[in-house]
């Protein structure tokens, strides 16, 4: 078992190589699967998954490996759990990306997020963030000429806008 403290400081050093604006959904830590010079290593480290793509970051004796894959290249995914933990493993731009020993973080957030955004361009993602967020501001202004119509009162506005932005 690795310590938290440990993970916090991979996701930490992770964040440091996020574009503007992206935001950390789900972490879980492992071991990943990967080819350095041409032969099959495991290396520990972190696959986060973000608001815009995945991303593996491993630290190395002299620096970091670093993945990405934006959701827009992966095709599928697959899961499971043995006796050493889980396994996550997706297909990228048709290469396999595994990762196996999975027993720290948010394992269903992180599958379930993944499954719901696989396959989506990083202008689908962000569109969808924005129609939700007009869609309770068209809301909004529907009920305020409600309330400056007359037909609802100031209380019912304010519990209305308050519902709306989940508040």
């Amino acid at each position: 078992m690795v310590d938290l403290a440990k993970i916090d400081k991979y996701i930490e050093k992770a964040k440091e190589h996020f574009d503007a604006g992206e935001e950390l959904a789900f972490a879980v830590f492992g071991a990943y699967e990967t080819k350095t010079m041409g032969k099959d290593t495991v290396r520990n480290g972190v696959m986060l998954a973000t608001n815009q793509r995945i991303l593996f970051y491993g630290k190395r004796t002299f620096g970091y490996d670093l993945e990405v894959f934006p959701y827009e290249n992966v095709s599928s995914i697959e899961m499971g759990k043995s006796m050493m933990g889980h396994h996550i493993a997706f297909f990228s731009s048709g290469n396999k990306v595994k990762m196996k020993w999975i027993n720290q973080g948010d394992i269903p957030g992180f599958i379930n997020h993944v499954k719901a955004t696989i396959g989506k361009s990083s202008a689908r993602i962000q569109a969808a963030a924005t129609q939700e967020t007009s869609s309770a501001a068209d809301e909004i202004k529907r009920f305020a000429e409600l309330r400056d119509s007359g037909v609802i009162t100031e209380e019912e506005f304010d519990a209305k806008k308050k519902q709306l932005l989940g508040i």
